[in-house]
């Protein structure tokens, strides 16, 4: 039996340590947290909030992944009455349809955007200014990040041509992300994994063969003593509240002035919130001077033009700023390729969403994830061939 160690035990560090001891390696996955699950942990009691807005997406590599261990029911998409209330925020007031220049970008070939030159450039050079600028606020939801027109071209618009499709690849897990969490750590226990929580790691295992680290870019970098991880990542405030439930809400609000987004949890999963109300999630990017305050006043700001008599019906509500936890961004002349390598030397291995693999959201940690366990499992066999 091949050893390995998984650090972490968010959704790349139970992705790689299935995959592990799918293989046949003897697996011990260390979490800090007494619960599992990092930046897809549910939070428990009456509103089951996530850490910001969490979906799937059906076109991606980890739903495939999951739909074949029979790891992702119940999943639920969208109903047609929600889409009928996505609304978009531009010039000040609410509109039913996006502008036809943001939907003539979003059918732009991904291959089309270069490396080299930032979103807002390249898409004003595609569509004019004002489609551009509107295409870099609504592609924030994807990103967590304020500025996205001025991220690499290549990296903004494989993102708004997925996020944009239609019908919605957008999927969501029925209860919360800790749903999902809870099945991948049961299929982990039936093989064999030897799962601990409450249990924070400071120093690097020795003797137990490769180390596969999932946890945050930081945590990383202070445990692997590696001053070099480090990549550009978003800043974001989470604004999370439960309404008394009132007929014809919008589904989401997407900002086209500036980056921002409210989506009503509710309108596909009831079972987010008690009866009789509804529970939103609100994700607010922050530039690095921004204070939470400035976030949720943005957010306070939408939900004026959208949930009329909001403030009488909040029964419940929390804000936060979320930093070095929302992905990775590529600035110009950068792809994944540049990011921190999954591969570390001497048997340890890095796995999650600011690291060197593609994908949308999630997808950076579960690709960074199967290519670590992947990495772990070749080693294991060289040094017991050795």
């Amino acid at each position: 039996m091949r050893r390995i160690t998984v650090i972490g035990g968010g959704f790349a560090g139970l992705t790689a340590a299935i995959t592990a001891a799918e293989s046949g390696a003897e697996v011990t996955l260390w979490e800090a947290h007494r619960t599992l699950g990092g930046r897809a942990r549910t939070a428990e009691g009456p509103y089951r909030t996530n850490e910001g807005p969490h979906a799937l997406y059906s076109g991606g590599p980890n739903w495939t992944w999951l739909k074949q261990r029979q790891l992702l029911d119940p999943v639920v998409a969208a109903p047609p009455l929600a889409l009928a209330r996505l609304r978009m925020h531009l010039g000040g007031t609410l509109r039913r349809t996006p502008p036809f220049a943001l939907l003539r970008l979003a059918r732009r070939a991904p291959e089309q955007a270069p490396v080299d030159q930032d979103f807002l450039t390249w898409a004003t050079g595609e569509v004019g200014a004002d489609g551009a600028r509107a295409a870099a606020h609504f592609i924030g939801v994807a990103l967590y990040h304020h500025d996205p027109g001025s991220l690499s071209a290549a990296f903004v618009q494989p993102r708004l041509h997925r996020v944009a499709k239609v019908p919605p690849e957008a999927r969501f897990v029925r209860g919360g992300w800790g749903t999902l969490i809870d099945r991948m750590a049961g299929r982990a226990r039936e093989l064999g994994v030897r799962i601990e929580t409450d249990a924070r790691v400071t120093e690097l295992p020795t003797g137990e063969g490769p180390v596969i680290v999932a946890t945050s870019l930081d945590a990383a970098r202070r445990l692997l003593r590696d001053e070099s991880l480090h990549w550009t990542g978003g800043r974001t405030a989470l604004v999370d509240m439960a309404l008394r439930t009132r007929r014809g809400d919008p589904w989401v609000i997407s900002d086209l002035d500036a980056p921002g987004w409210i989506e009503r949890f509710t309108a596909q999963d009831p079972t987010l919130a008690p009866a009789g109300e509804q529970l939103l999630q609100a994700q607010l990017p922050l530039a690095p001077e921004e204070s939470k305050e400035a976030g949720v006043a943005h957010a306070e700001r939408l939900l004026d033009v959208g949930f009329p008599g909001w403030r009488e019906r909040v029964t419940w509500q929390r804000s936060s700023v979320s930093a070095g936890r929302t992905g990775a961004v590529d600035l110009p002349c950068t792809t994944w390729r540049d990011r921190p390598a999954v591969r570390r030397g001497d048997g340890v291995f890095l796995a999650g969403d600011q690291v060197a693999a593609p994908g949308l959201l999630a997808e950076v940690s579960f690709n960074s994830a199967i290519e670590a366990a992947g990495l772990a499992l070749a080693s294991s066999r060289l040094e017991s061939t050795s």
